[in-house]
């Protein structure tokens, strides 16, 4: 690996932690707990597309440890990981194997199984079937971030590229 493409990748991974760290930050108009609005999900899925899905997958692997550290929040590390790690492998599926999927499009797969991770980790950690209650908002709530993560990281996504950072 490159010494170009391995400041990159630190870059992106400092950038993805540090926009994970403000969002704990950003009160939402919905009274639910623990939902976020994923602006660190635009730098995972630029990653795939810029770097590839190796380099994707470890930048949302480390997001997630560096926010632990960061906040120290053990609780919502489980979350936190459990959701973006799902999210990562399907948006990287997606974008390999759905021809057809514009970053959108992937973005709104990743909300999706971000979303789903998140709520079966919650029924897991508390034993309560009925947090399955929460998951239709979440997922509505996901169709507007997914929809801004996705158009966000074709923006990012197109000047990378023409600035010639690539693997």
């Amino acid at each position: 690996m490159s010494i170009k493409k391995q400041i990159f990748l630190g870059l992106l991974l400092a950038i993805a932690v540090a926009v994970g760290y403000l969002e704990t930050m950003i009160p939402l108009p919905v009274a639910m707990p623990g939902a976020r609005l994923g602006l660190s999900n635009t730098i995972i899925l630029t990653t795939i597309v810029v770097f590839g899905p190796k380099e994707g997958f470890t930048v949302a692997l480390l997001k997630s440890f560096m926010l632990l550290l960061v906040t120290g929040a053990v609780t919502g590390f489980f979350y936190s990981f459990t959701g973006s790690l799902l999210s990562c492998v399907a948006m990287i599926l997606a974008y390999r194997y759905i021809k057809s999927a514009t970053l959108i499009g992937v973005s709104f797969i990743g909300s999706f199984f971000h979303n789903v991770g998140q709520v079966a980790t919650a029924i897991v950690m508390v034993n309560n079937m009925g947090l399955l209650a929460y998951l239709p908002l979440l997922l509505l709530l996901g169709l507007f971030t997914g929809y801004f993560v996705g158009l966000t990281a074709i923006m990012v996504s197109r000047h990378l590229i023409q600035m010639g950072v690539t693997s």
